[in-house]
């Protein structure tokens, strides 16, 4: 088991960022300043135009931006775009890939960053895949097409993708759209356990009641982060209802912080 020897996994500082073209041009995130630690779930909560998405792509390096951005203590417009690729994987909303690609070969794209140039695939190559399809539970497709899977099965895969990187640093947008109840429950699991072994994820989330199992919490309003918090922190809380209108309330159900509509349930703040 190998963790980190830095306490911040990504720290951004002043990050401004636009989106559009030219007339439509318009900066979406204004000045943000952040550090997410090392070996923890972090996720980044917000209303609908939040910048929350935009966020995690200037963290992963997709998008233009001002200001800074280091990873794992080291910059990351410096970081040579394997050993970038090799420390941090990603899984964006709606993606792609070759519906007429197996499951095997999609999950074994996350290995290329440790393959030399042109090289067939070694044996860590396909057991660090077979671990991240078994994970996912999806290994019993591998021979299937991904064209072939509906959009949650789709979805399992493009994590096994991720997964199969083994980077210490994991961004995930919107990770648990078409999932059903029962894989999002092991999609918790999933990341409880790659925190454990020391890796860092950090996942923008709509399912507010999931969000809240994190370690940490980021909330985030018109393209500014008005907390950073834990998520069992009264403050935390306060901040959440606050971005949401107060629309929401969270409230203690069986031991958990679960968000619910305004005015029902029962109130047990920590």
């Amino acid at each position: 088991m190998t963790f980190a020897t830095h306490s911040i996994a990504v720290c951004a500082h002043s990050i401004r960022a636009s989106l559009g073209n030219g007339a439509t041009k318009a900066e979406v995130l204004h000045g943000i300043d952040l550090n997410l630690p090392v070996g923890r779930w972090t996720s980044i909560v917000g209303p609908n135009g939040a910048g929350k998405s935009t966020l995690l792509k200037v963290l992963a390096g997709l998008l233009p931006h001002s200001g800074t951005v280091d990873l794992l203590g080291q910059p990351l417009h410096s970081l040579p775009n394997r050993t970038r690729a090799r420390q941090l994987a990603w899984l964006g909303q709606n993606e792609s890939s070759g519906d007429d690609l197996t499951v095997l070969d999609v999950a074994m794209l996350g290995r290329l960053p440790h393959q030399p140039w042109l090289a067939a695939p070694s044996a860590a190559d396909h057991a660090a895949v077979e671990q991240a399809l078994q994970a996912t539970q999806a290994w019993d497709w591998r021979g299937r097409s991904l064209g072939q899977l509906s959009g949650g099965e789709r979805q399992r895969v493009l994590l096994a993708r991720a997964l199969a990187v083994q980077a210490q640093v994991l961004l995930m947008d919107e990770p648990l759209a078409n999932l059903d109840p029962p894989h999002q429950a092991d999609w918790l699991e999933l990341v409880q356990a790659l925190v454990a072994e020391g890796k860092t994820v950090v996942s923008v989330l709509h399912e507010i009641s999931m969000a809240l199992h994190a370690d940490e919490m980021v909330v985030m309003a018109q393209g500014r982060v008005t907390h950073q918090g834990a998520c069992a922190d009264a403050a935390t809380h306060r901040a959440l209802e606050a971005v949401f209108d107060q629309r929401i309330a969270i409230r203690a159900v069986d031991d958990q912080w679960v968000a619910m509509p305004r005015g029902r349930g029962k109130e047990r703040r920590n």
